[in-house]
């Protein structure tokens, strides 16, 4: 049974910086290919960040030179370092796999995902 937990958002004032992070369980973490999804209030979920197997990551255009993706597999789990928050950054973050050549800023369907963590960026 795959589990997610996210942690780490909160309140915090526009070019304030956060930490995310995220367990996971019942996968092979490994082998993963692994994202970090948010969803504003009323818009989709979308891809901002994704980390392959190798540590390579890429991520959404509005997003670049702000946010960073990071991995342990010895402890499966990611993270996302967030600098510089913006207003728009503003929505619940989940993390979970992205397909092989997951386009950023796409919406993917998967049957689980985690409870997510709402960063709110506000002054």
């Amino acid at each position: 049974q795959v589990q997610l937990v996210e942690s780490g958002g909160d309140l915090v004032q526009p070019g304030g910086s956060l930490t995310l992070s995220c367990e996971m369980s019942g996968i092979i973490f490994h082998n993963a290919l692994l994202g970090w999804y948010r969803q504003a209030p009323g818009k989709q979920r979308e891809l901002v960040a994704k980390i392959g197997m190798s540590g390579a990551a890429n991520y959404v255009d509005s997003v670049k030179g702000r946010f960073t993706i990071f991995r342990s597999n010895a402890e499966s789990t990611i993270s996302l370092q967030m600098r510089n928050l913006k207003f728009e950054d503003t929505a619940v973050y989940y993390c979970n796999h992205t397909p092989p050549g997951a386009t950023m800023g796409a919406t993917y369907n998967y049957d689980y995902w985690g409870q997510g963590t709402q960063v709110t960026v506000s002054s």
